[in-house]
């Protein structure tokens, strides 16, 4: 009994750990290709141009969404700061949908794991996702809950003192706050942000000029850094649970949860159910591809396994930020709203697949146990070229290559200038990105007086040629 539940576990562990190495390359470049749309494309704030539920304002807020970070906590919360500026339920909702389920990152994986009939339906569904909702909204949006919540937001913020991030549209913190040359307070969400935001301020040119210039790799480098540590706890704790659900889930349960058969009800249950699943799931963002692999595998219908995949904006952490943002009021509409348009997308998508009978065959295919993960094909070699671009990416912004600033926090290595706090130990002046770090410095100054403050060598005078 012991020896067959380790064996169980480290099979579990070799399906996971396989699945990641086999989406690697996938997660890897479609972050690496966010971070870049991110930084070069220029994004007004969308508040201004989403404040009308019309189909022009619609169509902004997808393309917004989807040249957005694929974090479902990120969406939400940005999604946020969009609702209280003025954007329109509609269009704030589907910048959601649109930075949640039309990403680069979330495409690849899906056609390396489920395969190309999935990635179609992902993304076509994508779009009707939005279509769909956008008309339930206008049919049953209650607007006076809405516009109450929305100076309610705008209110207690006023009230506790909150700002905005204005690289990211999210919470500022005071530790991370800076001050303009035009002495205005400026409040960030985190020190990549706000480095991010000192990056725009000391650069200047057109993208093919930055993508010349250590400075022009080094926001790329800061923003992957970014995206990664958004998502690497979902990636991870999807991988290996999915390997744990392959093995250790009896095919009886798939098949008491989800009916089986073929005919329009069993198509509706499924869809329904496959929602349900992700609710209580707690995987978000792309790390619930992995576990739609299982419940493909564990012989869940087509309409079943996409729906699970459209719904990582109402697993009950997310749910609970809807509460602590709107109340449990707009909470509920949203989760009502999302639910029904999830399920029936899904439904909607097995109907026209198996009209275009294009939807996949597992008969003859092999399951995850008969695979063989690790072997010298095109995954390996892939994967080798993604783990050197991820790591040149972190070595130019670990070694601050083109960061702006002449100066080195001694706490935290970021590259700072003169504007920032600073003090003065041992004869000696430092100079901090933050008051965390300062604070930091002042408790275990002998820890951090060993570093040099003043960059040398390429760094900031690098930077300053290139431009």
């Amino acid at each position: 009994m012991q020896a067959a539940l380790v064996e169980g576990i480290l099979e579990s562990l070799r399906i996971g750990i396989g699945f990641l190495w086999t989406a690697a390359w996938a997660i890897i470049m479609g972050l690496a290709i966010t971070s870049l749309v991110q930084v070069y494309v220029s994004k007004e704030r969308m508040a201004n141009v989403l404040g009308e539920g019309n189909l022009s304002g619609l169509t902004k807020a997808t393309l917004f969404g989807a040249a957005s970070s694929g974090c479902s906590f990120g969406a939400v919360a940005i999604g946020k700061g969009l609702f209280k500026k003025g954007a329109h339920t509609v269009n704030f909702l589907a910048f959601m949908f649109a930075s949640t389920n039309l990403i680069v990152e979330l495409g690849l994986m899906i056609l390396i794991l489920l395969g190309w009939e999935f990635l179609v339906a992902e993304l076509l569904g994508g779009v009707i996702l939005i279509a769909v909702m956008a008309l339930l909204v206008h049919l049953t949006l209650p607007e006076n809950l809405f516009e109450q919540v929305r100076q309610e937001l705008n209110q207690h913020d006023h009230e506790q003192g909150t700002t905005e991030d204005p690289t990211c549209g999210m919470e500022g913190k005071d530790e991370y706050s800076l001050v303009t040359d035009g002495s205005e307070t400026l409040k960030f969400c985190s020190k990549g942000c706000m480095e991010t935001y000192q990056q725009e301020a000391a650069s200047s040119g057109g993208w093919q000029n930055e993508l010349l210039s250590w400075g022009g790799w080094y926001k790329i480098g800061n923003q992957y850094r970014k995206e990664w540590s958004m998502i690497w706890t979902d990636v991870i704790a999807g991988f290996l649970i999915s390997g744990f659900v392959i093995v250790f889930v009896p095919q009886r349960v798939w098949n008491t949860l989800f009916l089986q058969g073929d005919g329009l009800l069993v198509s509706a249950e499924n869809a329904i159910m496959g929602v349900t699943i992700a609710v209580i799931s707690f995987v978000g963002s792309i790390g619930n591809v992995p576990f739609a692999v299982a419940l493909w595998g564990g012989g869940v219908s087509f309409a079943g396994v996409i729906a699970f995949v459209y719904a990582d904006l109402i697993t009950i952490p997310v749910l609970n930020v809807y509460r602590k943002y709107y109340g449990w009021k707009v909470m509920l509409y949203i989760l009502g709203v999302f639910f029904v348009t999830m399920a029936f997308t899904g439904f909607l998508m097995e109907q026209l697949f198996a009209a275009l009978d294009i939807i996949p065959n597992l008969a003859g295919g092999q399951t995850a146990s008969e695979q063989t993960y690790f072997e010298l094909n095109y995954t390996f070699y892939l994967n080798i070229i993604a783990f050197a671009l991820s790591g040149f990416l972190l070595y130019v912004y670990r070694r601050g290559l083109g960061a702006p600033g002449q100066y080195r926090d001694p706490v935290c290595g970021m590259r700072t200038d003169d504007s920032g706090p600073s003090l003065t130990h041992d004869g000696e002046t430092y100079y901090f990105c933050s008051n965390r770090c300062k604070q930091s410095f002042e408790k275990h100054p002998s820890k951090f007086a060993h570093q040099h403050p003043q960059v040398s060598g390429t760094g900031a005078s690098q930077n300053h040629e290139d431009h």
